[in-house]
């Protein structure tokens, strides 16, 4: 039997006057100083201190891993609260975090120091940012969605330069410094300004002892479980390809500036897929996103060229990618409605989040099990598939008169 609805309706609370601006500048910069400066100083911290490079960036894998299983303590917390304590606090553990790593003088200090920056990314960047659009803006939440992240898609286009630079000035440890700085004075200000105290109370109606039966009946719904299963296969197939396209396409022919050209096309791919989300009606999106990256991964694997056809494949994944975004930040709110979101989506986005921390090291990982990056595409083109016969099944079920609630 389908779970119980806990509240399909989304009801929009309202958004304060710069709020969107204002999360979309605290995204930007904690996606930043949280994510990719690490990225764009592995080289530099490796050659200073001597560390592995692995070891370096599994330290920042670890974190990402962290922060999937804080999300789900966070999503409750944030139903409890609201959003302005917890994402100060997350801000401040950042700094704290990103303080600690400048100044590791060994390499488990390292380590600990991005095992807790994971809990402040899991309180500072899209898991608690997607539930505060949404209780915002409700069902007019795509808009301000799409906005969101297309602003913090430049994330990497700011700060990768502005580490490397940084770096190159003050050395990574100050770069780190330098950067902790940032995050605290942008994002704290600005989430204590315009994020929310406390939500507003829910309309009377099903008591609180029912509420919570009826929230764990849903955690429990074949419908729930179906749903994050299907997310997982599909961000594990397009993640572990993209992440690895430069040592794909180099095995079908490529030279390596040209495979790197196609890995930054990717990211131009994203952008147009956020874009292109809202178009899309809503109940064909779990089977058009799931079956269009299935066969961009197909078409990935099973071609050997020529090159400028596998970079359009590419942009082509990176266009589903931008799509997978958007569709994990709605598809809760559009079924089970906004009381409990952030629990809810604290659970729901956990595996997912996990599944972004592997697929770096998956893909090499596949490839040297399977002999070669091909027969690693070949696998995940498999995953997505698996995804979009998902699809199919979870929107029969929902068609069926015993499941509308």
């Amino acid at each position: 039997m389908p779970a119980p609805a806990l509240s399909r309706t989304l009801v929009a609370e309202g958004a304060p006057r710069g709020g969107l601006a204002a999360l979309c500048i605290t995204q930007t910069t904690g996606w930043g100083v949280l994510y990719y400066a690490l990225i764009a100083a592995v080289r530099p911290i490796s050659e200073d201190t001597g560390w592995d490079p692995a070891a370096v960036t599994g330290a920042f894998s670890a974190g990402l891993l962290v922060s999937a299983v804080a999300g789900i303590f966070v999503g409750r917390i944030l139903d409890r609260t609201g959003p302005r304590t917890l994402m100060i606090t997350g801000s401040l553990l950042g700094v704290l975090a990103l303080t600690i790593v400048a100044m590791a003088p060994t390499l488990p200090v390292f380590f600990a120091a991005w095992l807790l920056a994971g809990a402040a990314q899991s309180a500072v960047l899209y898991q608690p940012a997607f539930t505060v659009i949404t209780r915002w803006y409700g069902p007019a939440r795509i808009r301000p969605l799409t906005v969101l992240t297309l602003a913090a898609g430049f994330a990497s286009t700011i700060f990768a330069p502005v580490t490397a630079a940084l770096t190159a000035a003050f050395g990574w440890r100050g770069a780190f410094l330098m950067l902790a700085g940032i995050l605290g004075l942008i994002t704290v200000p600005l989430h204590a300004r315009y994020l929310n105290g406390q939500w507003a109370p829910p309309a009377p109606g099903t008591p609180a002892t029912d509420h919570r039966a009826r929230l764990r009946t849903v955690r429990r719904s074949l419908e729930f479980l179906g749903l994050q299963a299907l997310m997982v296969l599909l961000g594990l197939g397009l993640y572990t390809v993209t992440l690895n396209i430069i040592p794909l396409l180099v095995e079908k022919g490529a030279d390596y500036p040209t495979a790197a050209l196609g890995l930054g096309l990717v990211g131009g791919g994203q952008v147009a897929g956020r874009l292109l989300f809202a178009a899309i009606p809503s109940g064909a999106r779990l089977a058009s996103i799931t079956g269009t990256a299935a066969g961009a991964l197909l078409i990935l694997a099973a071609l050997p060229g020529p090159v400028p056809v596998l970079i359009a494949a590419g942009m082509l994944a990176g266009a589903v990618r931008g799509c997978q975004t958007l569709l994990q930040a709605t598809i809760v709110g559009d079924r089970w409605g906004t009381r409990s979101l952030g629990t809810l989506q604290g659970i729901f986005s956990a595996p997912l989040t996990a599944v972004t921390a592997i697929a770096p090291a998956a893909g090499p990982v596949l490839a040297a099990v399977l002999g070669t990056y091909t027969a690693m595409t070949y696998t995940m083109a498999a995953a997505a598939g698996t995804a979009a016969i998902l699809a199919a099944v979870v929107s029969l079920r929902k068609v069926r008169p015993h499941a509308i609630n």
